[in-house]
């Protein structure tokens, strides 16, 4: 079973800090990573950001606990992706926006191949951005664009932990909903 020789390399790199078990792991999972930087590179961005990310992997699979290797390192993918995307609008110099980055709920993003370009999902989600309740507006905000910590949310707002999870799920939830409604 996949998940269960995942879970066995993960405890050996953890107890041993080897890269190549880490690299043995990997390697099952380089053309998933390579898939998912190709939404949102060219070729060779893509193939650079697949040796970012594990080079990302080295040590953040250390702190976590993870459960399921595959969707957790689909996941972290996508993120350096996402987050590679904002540093390159930051040097630019253009007014960043949560709206521009498009996370949603199923993990599903904006994407060229659904006949919707990437420009109309920004239009739409920041107009859905200013639907939303103000606690939720200024919790995804936040947590997504300042990249805050939920604790740090919760300094800032004044809001309580669970609050401020509530609505930084709920406001993503919401904008996916609202941006489905334009596109239908």
């Amino acid at each position: 079973m996949q998940d269960a020789a995942d879970a066995e390399l993960i405890r050996e790199y953890k107890t041993s800090g080897s890269l190549d078990v880490l690299a043995a792991l990997y390697q099952r999972y380089m053309n998933l990573v390579y898939g998912v930087c190709l939404k949102y590179f060219d070729e060779d961005a893509s193939k650079d950001a697949v040796m970012q990310i594990f080079e990302e992997l080295i040590g953040k699979l250390k702190l976590h606990e993870v459960q399921n290797f595959k969707s957790w390192l689909h996941v972290l993918a996508r993120n350096h992706c996402l987050m590679k995307l904002r540093a390159m609008k930051n040097k630019e110099g253009r007014q960043i926006s949560v709206d521009e980055y498009p996370i949603m709920e199923n993990g599903e993003t904006a994407h060229h191949d659904n006949g919707i370009s990437l420009e109309d999902n920004l239009r739409s989600m920041e107009k859905c951005m200013e639907t939303l309740p103000e606690e939720q507006k200024r919790s995804v905000d936040l947590f997504y664009l300042q990249e805050k910590s939920y604790r740090e949310v919760c300094v800032i707002t004044g809001y309580d932990m669970n609050k401020v999870k509530s609505y930084i799920q709920n406001g993503k939830r919401n904008l996916k909903i609202c941006m489905e409604k334009q596109h239908a």
